[in-house]
């Protein structure tokens, strides 16, 4: 039994939340009617955040987090071949990331076996989310703009936090570039061009002003289009084996963003962001029965606007304020699929309006208190039949505490949700409210201080989707939330430099994910309609290792050496289950990444490697399901120089340099062996 269901706690819980409330929302009475601490001797202020972040060589390692925490920042971006975010994070360990193929084909990350639903993505802070089916298709996110790509399994390291950013059982955040100007330069000008198989043309422009010596300004416009034309090998068991061309994988997509970045005091700072994106793409489609072709188009419209203020109004209290006002449009089309009105041709609308205030007060030095409140309003309309037009009303809380001594961190927080469903037609909604405590700690056991070991609890959850819920002939509005229970206990350690091996990081978590009231699909009437339902119930047991080193060689040459290596029993315990015990679909038992990098002078050379091991396609674990290993090896190499005072780069790529033919998802081929050509000029 949930203790959200006491209503006393309910209540008394609720007065605590609206006491703090009123004290923090106050800058007045949280400076003048709250001890103030002492002001340090050290005219520098001090950040609100107590990770402690170390550059190593464009390589950041954050030791002190007491969230398990992977990094892709700067230059290591740049070595792993990727043309979307997609495409890099295949590189931390525990993630696997469902690629329907190609360019244009969906892509969703899934981490720790949790489910895709179960991660939160930030983009500069603000979340990027989808009520319609829980799906970020992380595809759509160039790389062209982003700074740094950073996964947290559970939470983000820091209590001066959106509510949101506690909620979710892992959280992706995307960081954009900040612009940096030189002496004397208001201007700097990026333009970029890629090009290669499958018809690519990729060419993208970044601009970054100065507007005075506290305000800038940032523009990003990019533009993909391929033809989506690849060789692929389909093979049957009864002796059928050919070589085919991918039909129907075709995009064209627009990318543009907008920002402004403003400090607007010594305490104070603003930002005002837009991004739009635009996108037709063929879907390509499963490779069954014999079936190459397929005709199947979406359409894809994304826009949103989001501004953020931070400020410190003392050595003690600090407050941050965001606004995000989005609308997504989507676009079905299979006129293979007739209905009565012609060819099925579903259009999906999707209207978000989304604040949060955190503040952030600093008892003394070794403790500190926030308090974040979110609220948000999701609407879905559609050109269905029968379709019930939802409405959800979310309210969000987290109260939180962070303790920091000298060798001790530990944080906890208590997290409430409150969502309100509203339905025009047809349907019931149902109002959900939930309570999650989280709790974790960082130690330093031996004097090292680049040794430390960590730990967290955190219960969470993830709302049924709107599809989930109400989605004409198959939704069920009774739908409870799915619960997730994770425990991490894992270690960091962080070798000083030294002459031939200047740096070396070693990061080693072992956990335990439970899932229950798992929501499933079972058919119902017939296979045309099905039934969602709570069920299904699952256990994850895992290990994960990093491994970073970085080396200086004779002759000017530096080698950079990254390893990754998931262990995961991912099972369906659900009671009665026809499958218990069983791995679930899709989940490796082995997975592991190589990257490497050899920089000498102005050339560098990139070697990357995945494995991921033996899966299953259905939770049966039996032979028909069974899906064989595979493994990729993308290579690269680059040219950075000067010419006529310009920084011009010049790259060309092979992925899958072995030309495997493998399905990340079955009967989704992708690429064999492919190229691409790189080209970037700044001014």
């Amino acid at each position: 039994m949930h203790l959200c269901k006491l209503r006393l706690y309910r209540l008394l819980h609720g007065g605590l939340l609206l006491f703090v409330w009123i004290i923090f929302s106050n800058p007045v009475l949280a400076q003048n009617n709250l001890p103030v601490p002492k002001k340090e001797s050290d005219s520098l202020k001090p950040h609100p955040l107590s990770e402690v972040i170390l550059y190593l060589n464009k390589r950041e390692f954050k030791i002190e987090s007491p969230m398990p925490v992977q990094i892709l920042s700067g230059k290591q971006l740049e070595k792993l071949n990727s043309l979307s975010v997609a495409d890099a994070i295949r590189y931390f360990s525990g993630v696997q990331l469902k690629d329907y193929g190609g360019i244009g084909g969906l892509k969703t990350i899934n981490v720790r076996s949790l489910g895709s639903a179960h991660t939160a993505v930030f983009y500069d802070g603000m979340t990027v989310g989808n009520a319609q089916n829980g799906q970020v298709d992380l595809g759509k996110y160039s790389l062209d703009n982003i700074e740094a790509i950073e996964l947290y399994n559970g939470q983000k390291s820091s209590i001066f936090q959106p509510a949101r950013g506690f909620f979710a059982s892992n959280t992706l955040f995307l960081r954009s570039k900040t612009p940096e100007f030189k002496k004397d330069k208001n201007t700097n000008v990026r333009t970029a061009l890629k090009t290669g198989s499958f018809g690519l043309f990729n060419p993208s422009v970044l601009l970054e002003q100065k507007l005075s010596q506290k305000t800038s300004f940032t523009t990003s416009v990019e533009w993909t289009k391929a033809d989506g034309h690849y060789k692929y090998r389909y093979q049957k068991k009864a002796g059928y084996d050919t070589t085919a061309v991918r039909q129907n994988g075709d995009v064209a997509a627009f990318r543009g963003e907008i920002s402004f970045n403003s400090k607007i005091s010594e305490t104070a700072k603003a930002s005002l962001k837009a991004y739009f994106y635009n996108s037709e793409r063929g879907l390509p489609g499963a490779i069954v029965a014999n079936n190459y072709d397929h005709i199947q188009r979406q359409w894809d419209s994304n826009f949103f606007i989001h501004g953020s203020y931070q400020n410190s109004f003392s050595d003690a209290y600090d407050l941050l304020a965001n606004v995000k006002f989005s609308k997504d449009f989507s676009r079905y089309l299979d006129p293979d699929y007739k209905t009565l009105e012609g060819a099925l041709d579903n259009k999906y609308y999707q209207n978000e309006f989304y604040a949060s205030i955190v503040n952030l007060y600093k008892i003394n030095k070794w403790w500190k208190i926030a308090l974040a409140t979110d609220f948000s309003i999701n609407t879905l309309e559609a050109n269905l039949y029968r379709f019930p037009y939802p409405t959800r009303y979310s309210y969000l809380g987290a109260l939180s505490s962070e303790m920091h001594w000298n060798r001790l961190d530990i944080q906890a927080s208590l997290l409430d949700a409150y969502v309100d469903e509203q339905v025009k037609y047809y349907q019931q909604g149902k109002n959900q409210n939930v309570f999650c405590p989280v709790l974790s700690a960082s130690y330093q056991p031996l004097e090292n201080k680049n040794f430390r070991v960590r730990a967290f609890y955190k219960e969470s959850f993830r709302m049924p989707t709107f599809n989930d819920l109400y989605y004409t002939f198959i939704g069920n509005s009774s739908l409870k939330p799915e619960f997730t229970t994770q425990y991490n206990f894992g270690t960091t350690y962080l070798l000083e430099p030294r002459k031939f091996l200047q740096t070396a990081s070693f990061q080693a978590d072992v956990y335990y994910n439970r899932v229950k009231d798992k929501i499933i699909a079972m058919p119902s009437s017939n296979l045309f309609r099905w039934t969602m339902m709570n069920l299904g119930e699952v256990e994850i047991k895992g290990l994960d290792i990093n491994f970073n080193m970085i080396f200086k060689l004779p002759a000017e040459i530096a080698l950079d050496l990254g390893l990754s290596y998931t262990y995961q029993i991912a099972r369906d315990i659900t009671p009665k289950g026809s499958t218990y015990g069983d791995q679930i679909p899709y989940i490796p038992k082995n997975s592991g990444t190589l990257t490497s990098s050899i920089n000498w002078k102005k050339w560098q050379l990139n070697y990357s490697f995945i494995y991921t091991g033996e899966r299953y396609s259905q939770k049966a674990n039996i032979p028909v399901n069974y899906v064989q290993p595979w493994y990729t090896s993308d290579m690269a190499v680059i040219w950075d120089t000067r010419i006529l005072k310009k920084r011009i780069k010049i790259g060309a790529e092979v992925n899958n340099l072995m030309n495997q033919y493998y399905d990340v998802v079955l009967n989704f081929p992708m690429p064999g062996r492919n190229y691409r050509l790189n080209l970037a000029i700044n001014f």
